[in-house]
């Protein structure tokens, strides 16, 4: 084996020691969480059942708070894999129907729902769905900006993205309460989107290029009028 070849072993075993750790204390930390409360558990705790030292926690985590960012960039690196997997022809809403059950088909449903239950206490929530919303969203709107020709930050994959992301955490909240399939759920919820949204989904560019142009447009002909 080469210098070289043996410095890239020893890394990938060191990014899998480190996956590892953090997918132990994600599970370690979550289940106290939903236990005893997000607010009463320390940090000192979740090491202790751990069997790894305060220190060895920070290592990982800047707080106990980051813990529940793992499941939200987790998922974000599945999706973006699952979707760059899609067929080009595919419509871009139909892709992200079918990369989603593909990516929540594969999911721990027990810690999912461990996770959710945690996420919706008030003291986190807001970092919650602001991490969903930097993290997973920005995925999305760039899938479909990639596919619809548009910036990902351009009007339609933003609006889109948050159309994504309002099915599946509704999608999620009716799976916790009744349960069901995880992946079943969400699937559905994004085929009633796209079958409102249509089949022609490239043509909402259009429509929208359209009816800005018709703004940019009539001040300019009210002006005229004026004179």
């Amino acid at each position: 084996m080469t210098e070289a070849a043996a410095h890239s072993l020893a890394a990938q075993l060191r990014a899998k020691r480190s996956e590892m750790m953090i997918s132990e204390l994600e599970a370690v930390a979550l289940r106290l969480f939903e236990e005893r409360g997000f607010d009463e558990v320390t940090v000192e705790e979740i090491a202790a059942e751990s069997h790894i030292s305060v220190r060895t926690f920070y290592r990982y985590f800047p707080a106990k708070e980051d813990v529940l960012q793992v499941q939200i960039d987790r998922r974000s690196a599945v999706l973006r894999a699952a979707l760059s997997a899609r067929p080009a022809d595919e419509t871009p809403l139909r892709s992200l129907r079918l990369a989603f059950e593909e990516v929540l088909s594969a999911e721990d449903a027990s810690l999912l729902r461990r996770w959710i239950a945690v996420a919706a206490t008030p003291g986190v929530i807001k970092t919650v769905l602001g991490g969903i919303q930097l993290k997973r969203q920005a995925v999305i709107a760039e899938f479909l900006g990639s596919r619809l020709g548009l910036p990902s930050d351009a009007l339609v994959p933003t609006m889109l993205a948050a159309a994504v992301g309002g099915v599946i955490q509704a999608a999620h909240a009716q799976w916790f309460a009744r349960g069901g399939d995880l992946a079943t759920t969400p699937s559905e919820g994004l085929e009633v989107l796209e079958r409102g949204i249509g089949s022609d989904q490239r043509a909402l560019t259009v429509r929208t290029k359209t009816s800005a142009g018709a703004r940019r447009i009539k001040p300019r002909i009210d002006e005229g009028a004026r004179k």
